[in-house]
C-alpha cells in the first residue's frame, strides 16, 4: 500500500531533525568550554589555536593542560592592560612583529610551509601576533621602569654567554662595546619576564578560575 504524502513529509522532517541535531552534537565536542576566568570562559578551539600558533613559532606545542595556563595568564594581562587602556598596536607595529617572525627562518618558503603545517592561514598569524605586541607592549610598560641592569651583570654575560657561543660556533665573538647594548636589552628583557612571572603567580590568587579542560576530554 502506498504511504500518503503527508506521512512521507513527516517522515522526511523526523530525519532532518535528527541529522540536525547530529550535526548540533557533533560541533559540541569540536568546542568546548575548558576554563572560566572570572565571568568569561577560554574554548578548547582557543587552546587549539595557540598550540598551532606554537607550533609555527617553535616547531612543537606545549600539552593542552600548559596552554591553558598561558591562556589564563593572558587573560589576567589583557584584563590589566584594558584597564590601564593600553593602546592596541599599530598597524606598522603588527607588520613588523609578522616580519621578525618571518624572518626567524631560513626562508620565505620555510615559513609559508611551517604555517601551512600549523594550519594558520595570514590573518590568523596576523591576528596572533597582534595580541602578542598588545600583551608585551603592556608588560614592557608596567616592569621596564623597575628593572636595573649594571655594567657588571652586563660583562658576566659577555664572558659567560657570548664568548662561549661565538666559540662554540667557530666565529669571531663580538667586541663588548659592539655587543653592549644588545646584551643590557637581553638582560632587561630577562628581568621583564622575571618580575611578569611574579606577578602573574599573585594574580592567580586573586582571581576565579575554574578549569574543565579534563572533564572535557572524557
Amino acid at each position: 500500500m502506498k504511504r500518503p504524502a503527508t506521512f512521507r513529509r513527516l517522515c522526511f522532517l523526523v530525519c532532518m531533525l535528527l541529522l540536525a541535531r547530529k550535526g548540533t552534537s557533533a560541533q559540541e565536542t569540536i568546542d568546548r568550554i575548558v576554563a572560566r576566568v572570572e565571568n568569561d570562559v577560554i574554548l578548547l578551539s582557543d587552546v587549539r589555536l595557540l598550540a598551532h600558533y606554537q607550533l609555527l613559532v617553535d616547531g612543537k606545542s606545549e600539552s593542552d593542560a600548559e596552554i591553558l595556563d598561558r591562556l589564563i595568564d593572558q587573560w589576567i594581562v589583557r584584563n590589566e592592560a584594558t584597564i590601564a587602556r593600553t593602546p592596541q598596536p599599530s598597524d606598522p607595529d603588527i607588520d613588523r612583529g609578522v616580519q621578525r617572525l618571518q624572518q626567524s627562518f631560513a626562508s620565505k618558503e620555510d615559513y609559508d610551509a611551517r604555517r601551512k603545517l600549523a594550519t594558520l592561514t595570514e590573518v590568523d598569524v596576523r591576528h596572533l601576533t597582534a595580541d602578542h605586541v598588545f600583551l608585551n607592549n603592556y608588560l614592557d610598560t608596567r616592569f621596564r621602569p623597575s628593572v636595573q641592569v649594571d655594567e657588571s651583570a652586563v660583562q658576566d654575560f659577555y664572558q659567560n654567554a657570548v664568548l662561549p657561543r661565538a666559540k662554540a660556533r667557530g666565529q669571531n665573538p663580538p667586541s663588548l662595546e659592539a655587543a653592549h647594548d644588545y646584551i643590557q636589552e637581553a638582560l632587561t628583557q630577562r628581568g621583564i619576564d622575571e618580575q611578569a612571572d611574579r606577578w602573574l603567580k599573585e594574580s592567580h590568587a586573586r582571581v576565579k578560575v575554574t578549569k574543565m579542560l579534563e572533564e572535557n576530554r572524557q
